[in-house]
């Protein structure tokens, strides 16, 4: 595992980014693995018995606590105080897009903007990083007010900032008109990168309601990018960094894809494979199972239910991805040489 870089008084840009992304990452994993892991379990277990209804519940709502879990984090990599912490942690929350006001009532939407959270999180930190001391023994009245005037920031900000999200979309959209084997294909990849970037997968397949075999090939491409992280992790993170990535955990690497762009190419190599598996085998799915991969089976379940066998479903989601993305990057690792092992290794902290 790679360690945080030393807090200097002076950071250059590289170490200012790296901290507010190792603190995302982390963040990340926090508030989406209870979930990733226990959710679709509980609701199952909760049709008969109530009680896993109200475990279902909080490992749910849980997932709403990622912006403020990434603000938190992210102060730690500065050497935060606690007050700052607090601070950043409640700004970066405020601004994410995670709740919503309509007609005076708030109510918990979603995980938030990610790319709006980071943005936000990292200007905030570096307001409160530079506001330092400076305040006295006013810091305990003025941070926090300048806590909420940043929060405030992130939510005129956060209109535009999704605008991106809704532009991917709309071209991950516009690969349905293609004929299915080409879209299969990009569709998968698309998907599959989207996977290890502050985008949410689950929010594209619903927002642009995609379905049958485009839903089914956005399913495996999440699993693909999953299949390469997997084996890449294996040799060069501890074994809970795996089964972290295994259950859901693939945007813990966004700061691996920021630093080392080359781990773009098996990903992407595999999910052309396995693009061409979603095609060939006719896997099929749902705009709420689009996003999800093989985190708690929702991929595979969703495409035996729209009418694939278990034989096939296996082979799509378990075989092709795992033992293609084995052979990709044995082959880009070793023979090309393209990349070196520590591409893998976990910059988290």
């Amino acid at each position: 595992m790679v360690e945080a870089e030393p807090v200097t008084d002076k950071l250059t840009f590289k170490v200012y980014l790296n901290r507010v992304l190792s603190g995302t990452a982390t963040g990340i994993i926090v508030g989406l693995i209870p979930n990733a892991i226990l959710g679709a379990l509980f609701k199952s277990l909760g049709q008969s018995m109530p009680v896993f209804m109200t475990f279902f519940n909080v490992v749910n709502v849980m997932q709403f606590l990622v912006p403020a879990l990434i603000g938190l984090l992210v102060g730690l990599q500065f050497d935060f105080k606690p007050m700052q912490l607090a601070t950043l942690s409640a700004a970066t929350f405020l601004g994410s897009g995670a709740y919503a006001v309509v007609e005076g009532k708030v109510a918990l939407v979603g995980i938030g903007d990610l790319i709006n959270v980071m943005l936000l999180c990292g200007f905030s930190a570096f307001v409160i990083n530079w506001v330092g001391d400076k305040l006295g023994s006013l810091t305990v009245i003025f941070l926090p007010i300048i806590g909420a005037a940043l929060g405030s920031v992130g939510v005129f900000t956060l209109p535009y900032i999704s605008k991106i999200t809704v532009a991917i979309g709309a071209v991950i959209n516009s690969f349905t008109q293609l004929q299915p084997l080409i879209m299969s294909i990009l569709i998968c990849v698309s998907f599959s990168l989207l996977i290890i970037s502050p985008i949410s997968t689950v929010a594209i397949g619903i927002a642009i309601g995609i379905d049958g075999l485009g839903a089914g090939a956005a399913a495996v491409g999440v699993t693909a990018c999953t299949a390469v992280l997997v084996w890449g992790s294996l040799k060069e993170n501890k074994s809970g960094i795996t089964i972290a990535i295994l259950l859901g955990a693939m945007k813990m690497m966004i700061p691996n894809l920021v630093k080392y762009p080359k781990l773009a190419i098996p990903v992407v190599l595999n999910a052309i494979v396995s693009g061409v598996g979603v095609w060939l085998l006719n896997i099929l799915g749902t705009p709420s199972s689009a996003g999800f991969g093989i985190v708690g089976l929702v991929g595979p379940i969703s495409a035996i239910t729209e009418g694939a066998s278990f034989f096939t479903a296996v082979l799509a989601y378990l075989i092709i991805p795992f033992v293609g993305g084995y052979i990709i990057h044995t082959i880009c690792q070793n023979v090309l040489h393209l990349y070196d092992q520590e591409i893998f290794a976990y910059l988290g902290s």
